[in-house]
């Protein structure tokens, strides 16, 4: 999977995969990512539980994204334990202009500061 190339512009799509042991396969999360047009250089992996954030893909991913970019995941449970957590790592990237878009998810994730009731249609 992904390697420490040097990044290129910003506005990639970058991929994220996770499952909770060794014994697990990634093949599924990875096919769904490839169909999703991210080449297999631009994804990253773990095979380790949630419960840690000390994940040495996703610690990899943190530090290759930049701004402009968009880590894509299966479904959001990859990239964090609990809603919790997976909250505050989407702010967390949001803050530094950082998307993270769900393949699989129905609830889109908007990170902007327009709010819930920005749309015109809401009165």
């Amino acid at each position: 999977m992904a390697t420490a190339a040097p990044h290129p512009p910003a506005g990639l799509d970058l991929g994220y995969a996770r499952v909770s042991t060794t014994k697990q396969s990634l093949e599924r999360q990875l096919n769904t990512l490839t169909a999703d047009g991210i080449p297999d250089e631009q994804i990253f992996t773990d095979k380790k539980s949630g419960t840690t954030i000390n994940r040495e893909g996703l610690a990899a991913l943190l530090r290759y994204t930049r701004a402009g970019d968009t880590i894509v995941v299966h479904t959001l449970d990859r990239l964090g334990r609990n809603l919790r957590e997976v909250l505050n790592l989407v702010h967390d990237l949001a803050e530094k202009r950082i998307g993270v878009r769900s393949l699989a998810d129905p609830l889109p994730i908007n990170t902007t500061d327009e709010g819930m009731a920005a749309s015109p249609s809401c009165s």
